[in-house]
């Protein structure tokens, strides 16, 4: 009974209808793609499994990188590990910060004041000292970004991208049954790893401001790679892998300048960033990639049910990218003003922990802003470094 069941899931699962074009089958797909003993073949839905333990194997590689090569090189650059100054030990306001509130408001300080005879701002700094606390070094900053700067290294995409049809053929190469290029193979199982490993490592990495955005863009990404594969859409998977990773790793390389403290190579590695990644995300994206798998493929194949799975996420990547641009674009605005990257909106703003006292209104004789004057931003000074602590 149980097989039977899952046999018929298995079916109803694998759809041909519903994932193929109308003219082809998992049949045609599972057969040799040239001459008997030949070795070509096309993709595989089984090929997709390999890229789970090549995951833990990225993710134990990276472990291994980041502690002994990537933070010897930090040091040597004279990033520090230490980090901010701790809070003083206290079990009734650390109780209040792990099990009630990390930012108590003005009552609350009132009350803990009476309670430790400590007056509030000496409270204050305790919260303040002990939300920067969680924060991560500068060092351990450093480190995620080189190892992202690596896999986003343009050198092992162009190979890949010069091989490639243009992309209006690609989805009648599907159709042709075009064979499945080791290059290829390759390329998109690590990716695929890729992906599956930053889904491991994001619950322990920094916390961004952007982690939901980020959550939910690896889930996109995974689902296309694994999607297209399995439909022998592997060259417009390829084009778009690619096209996604042209400006990643100008945004990397502005983060490691930013931490060395080489300003001027920081802002002109952002500044950039900001034009790659918006002439490819707002430009070539939509206007080559989108308009061919959205209206070309229309005219070619006809739409399928699986058609507009893929093209959903398609598009759902693209509303990322439009909120992506908005903060890079704000980001850069206001380093014009300034005269530096402030900080990178985008993806290298902690949420966690805030610079300056928050306070209330209803506290008598406590000023709502920071000692210097400084307006706060999303629990940020506006004007510090990207790294946002002192």
């Amino acid at each position: 009974m149980a097989a039977a069941a899952a046999a018929a899931l298995r079916a109803w699962f694998w759809n041909e209808r519903f994932w193929l074009p109308h003219n082809v089958t998992w049949a045609d797909l599972a057969g040799e793609a040239g001459p008997p003993g030949s070795g070509l073949q096309y993709p595989r839905a089984a090929h997709v499994l390999s890229a789970f333990p090549l995951a833990l194997g990225i993710f134990a590689v990276r472990l291994l990188f980041e502690r002994f090569i990537a933070k010897p090189c930090a040091i040597n650059l004279g990033i520090q590990e230490s980090g901010p100054h701790r809070a003083q030990p206290n079990a009734i306001l650390e109780k209040v910060f792990t099990s009630i509130t990390k930012s108590p408001d003005g009552k609350r300080l009132e009350g803990l004041s009476k309670q430790l005879d400590w007056d509030v701002r000496k409270i204050q700094r305790w919260f303040r000292h002990r939300r920067n606390q969680d924060k991560p070094t500068t060092l351990t900053k450093f480190c995620e970004s080189i190892i992202s700067m690596m896999h986003a290294h343009p050198e092992f995409q162009t190979h890949v991208w010069c091989e490639k049809p243009s992309l209006g053929l690609c989805y009648l190469k599907c159709l042709e049954m075009k064979p499945l290029t080791s290059s290829l193979y390759y390329y998109y199982i690590l990716e695929l790893a890729f992906y599956w490993s930053l889904m491991f490592s994001q619950f322990t990495d920094i916390k961004r401001k952007d982690f939901l955005i980020m959550f939910v863009h690896h889930l996109a990404t995974i689902g296309l790679i694994t999607f297209s594969y399995m439909n022998n859409m592997v060259r417009v998977g390829t084009l778009v892998l690619c096209l996604h990773d042209a400006s990643d790793f100008l945004l990397e390389a502005a983060k490691l300048a930013n931490y060395a403290k080489y300003q001027r190579l920081c802002d002109a590695f952002f500044m950039l960033f900001g034009v790659v990644f918006i002439v490819t995300r707002l430009g070539i994206y939509p206007f080559w990639i989108l308009n061919t798998t959205l209206f070309e493929s229309w005219e070619l194949i006809g739409p399928y049910p699986s058609w507009w799975l893929f093209n959903g996420l398609l598009v759902t990547l693209q509303v990322l990218h439009v909120i992506w641009s908005y903060l890079i674009v704000r980001t850069a605005s206001k380093a014009l003003v300034r005269g530096k990257v402030s900080k990178d909106d985008r993806s290298d703003v902690e949420s966690s922990s805030e610079e300056e006292d928050v306070t209330s209104n209803s506290t008598k004789g406590i000023f709502s802003t920071s000692s210097n004057g400084s307006n706060r931003l999303n629990g940020h000074v506006a004007g510090t470094q990207w790294t946002g602590e002192e």
